[in-house]
């Protein structure tokens, strides 16, 4: 290998090793609101962050993509884990419809658009696809490498491709809760 190849290759790997993944503390909504206890990571991109509708205490970690362009509600609490993509449109069959002319059409046939809304203190696994169109209730737990469309209740399990409910988190909950029965008012506060 050249040197100048060496150089470069330094150069390519010291410029990767100081941009890593970081949380930020802290989000300003569209509207101005501070939200000073959530985190985003530097390597989220949120698509139309003025349609973005986002609550206090989230999480969104690494590598994430968030189009909100048709509105998309991320309430109090939730955890959004890595890998995970969000979509309010796709193109998926129209472009396959539509061929060379896809560009050249609007309201394209077979172009999905829908809001999504994620309720308060539900979890995100990685790897995930959420769909146009889906509502997640609150306190839902969607499992790794789900693909998720539709309407889910409030405390589902979530899982697989395409994502059906398996379960209720609230199970799970009862045993934590009975061990540990100080939590019980926390938990009342946000699940009712």
């Amino acid at each position: 290998m050249g040197l100048a190849k060496r150089i470069m290759n330094r150069f390519r790997y010291e410029r990767s090793r100081r941009i890593s993944p970081v949380m930020v503390t802290g989000y300003r909504r569209h509207d101005g609101k501070q939200l000073p206890l959530t985190r985003i990571s530097n390597t989220t991109f949120i698509d139309s962050p003025d349609k973005l509708d986002i609550g206090d205490n989230v999480f969104i970690g690494h590598h994430n993509f968030l189009d909100a362009s048709n509105g998309l509600t991320v309430e109090e609490g939730c955890q959004l884990t890595n890998f995970i993509s969000i979509v309010t449109h796709s193109s998926h069959q129209a472009i396959r419809l539509y061929g060379k002319e896809y560009t050249r059409h609007e309201n394209r046939v077979g172009y999905v658009t829908g809001s999504v809304r994620i309720g308060a203190y539900t979890f995100v696994g990685p790897h995930c696809v959420i769909m146009p169109g889906t509502d997640l209730g609150k306190g839902c737990l969607v499992a790794a490498f789900s693909f998720v469309k539709g309407t889910f209740p409030d405390f589902s399990i979530v899982a697989g491709n395409p994502a059906t409910r398996v379960g209720d988190t609230r199970e799970s909950d009862r045993v934590f809760l009975e061990k540990h029965p100080e939590l019980r008012s926390f938990y009342d506060a946000w699940a009712g």
